[in-house]
């Protein structure tokens, strides 16, 4: 076997391989004689079927196969000989025709970058630290109840927190909304479901109530002819209902999976999926500041064309409704922030393998359990879990991550920033 790189540009290497055409044909000739034995044809005896026929009816679809196997097999061997670390699938080019008694094919391929040593001490990390209160228990129980409360009528005037139902009609201009007659909605009052200006008008309102009041519809209004106008709005109030909540007893406690409805039960129940949460929510802030900080200490890192293409595809198929190509515009406006992503991944792969960190499976089960014991059933996650190499590698995939970035903390200018739960899981953006 003659192999031969060339350089066709910064991390792309093009691969020519030539191996013996009479490897080729010993393997086809052998894979025929195979067949031969094992193939069932119609008007011929099991074993029996003569090597023409074997030819005649499978000789391109045996060449195909074998050309590939060894298109695989001496690749494989090229590269380890070549120590060449590919990061995708090859691009491979060959006629499959014997020439001067060798096939010859060309592989193309990005490969992993050099990497330049990652001083990780002189990185300054803030590591968010949060712990589960009594106090953040009792105001997710409220959070519970209020999921869960039901609305009943009243006879006085609408305020926060009472649904209201409603009929209206918008005229903007020349333009009626509805065409005819009135459109019927309903909202809590204060829930952000409705935006300001209709909350106000609706406020202090009793059902039967019948008013107008001019509007200011905000620009995003889902209606695109109101959207942005102001426009004069005739309500007729339905009904006003005020909200009743739960009570916290034995039998609230029950609609959770607390079987025997003991409270105390139930808020432990409840610390443990917050504490869950919370440390799953700090461990992916910390990621976020490992990479964000690797990634700009490295900015002008060369990254394979190929990942940062992949990420830039991943990032703009968010944000188009599902099963829709993201427009190459948005692609191109996503490729900044995934080129800085691929060079934070890749440094922090190096790091793993720098320091040979081994995969926690401590770590990797507990992560398992938790992402089951969302689900009603999780013996049943688990053992898809377990069953799917694409799923479990995934899984994996994020430990090493974890576990670089605790590295990274551990060993970095690390400061903890003490912070409450609710400014972990709810953060005030700036």
């Amino acid at each position: 076997m003659q192999v031969s790189v060339e350089n066709v540009g910064k991390l792309e290497r093009k691969l020519t391989v030539k191996f013996p055409a009479e490897r080729f044909e010993t393997q086809v000739t052998a894979r025929i004689a195979e067949m031969g034995r094992t193939v069932r044809l119609k008007g011929f005896r099991p074993g029996k079927v003569p090597t023409t026929v074997i030819q005649q009816r499978f000789g391109d679809q045996v060449r195909g196969e074998v050309l590939s196997d060894l298109i695989g097999t001496t690749l494989r061997q090229a590269v380890e000989q070549e120590k060449l670390r590919p990061i995708a699938n090859p691009s491979v080019d060959t006629t499959g025709r014997p020439e001067n008694g060798e096939i010859t094919y060309t592989a193309t391929f990005e490969i992993m970058p050099e990497f330049p040593e990652v001083n990780v001490a002189a990185l300054e990390i803030k590591r968010p630290v949060a712990e589960v209160t009594d106090a953040d228990i009792e105001k997710m129980i409220e959070t519970l109840r209020a999921q869960r409360r039901s609305f009943d009528p009243v006879e006085r005037a609408s305020v926060e927190g009472d649904f209201v139902m409603f009929e209206y009609s918008a005229v903007a201009g020349d333009y009626r909304f509805p065409t005819e007659g009135l459109e019927r909605a309903g909202s809590v009052l204060g829930s952000g479901t409705l935006f300001k200006a209709l909350d106000e008008a609706l406020t202090g309102r009793k059902a039967d109530d019948a008013f107008e009041a001019e509007i200011a519809f905000p620009a995003d209004f889902r209606n695109e002819k109101l959207a942005g106008q102001n426009a004069q709005v005739s309500f007729k109030i339905v009904k006003v209902q005020e909200p009743k909540l739960p009570t916290v007893d034995a039998e609230f406690a029950k609609l959770f999976g607390i079987t025997d409805g003991d409270l105390d039960n139930f808020r432990k129940e409840v610390r443990a999926n917050l504490e869950r949460e919370l440390k799953a929510t700090l461990m992916a802030r910390l990621k976020s500041e490992v990479a964000e900080k690797l990634a700009d200490s490295h900015p002008e890192l060369d990254v394979p064309k190929v990942m940062v293409q992949s990420e830039a595809q991943n990032l703009a198929a968010g944000s188009v409704p599902r099963g829709q190509q993201p427009p190459p515009q948005l692609i191109e406006a996503a490729t900044p922030i995934a080129r800085k992503r691929v060079i934070a991944g890749l440094l922090m792969g190096e790091i793993a393998r720098k320091q040979e960190l081994k995969l926690d499976r401590t770590r990797v089960a507990e992560q398992l359990a938790a992402i089951a014991s969302t689900y009603e059933e999780p013996e049943k996650v688990i053992e898809l879990y377990n069953g799917d190499p694409q799923l479990m590698s995934g899984l994996q995939n994020r430990v090493m991550e974890d576990q670089v970035a605790v590295w990274v903390a551990d060993n970095a200018k690390t400061t903890d920033e003490n912070l409450s739960f609710d400014e972990v899981m709810r953060p005030v953006s700036a």
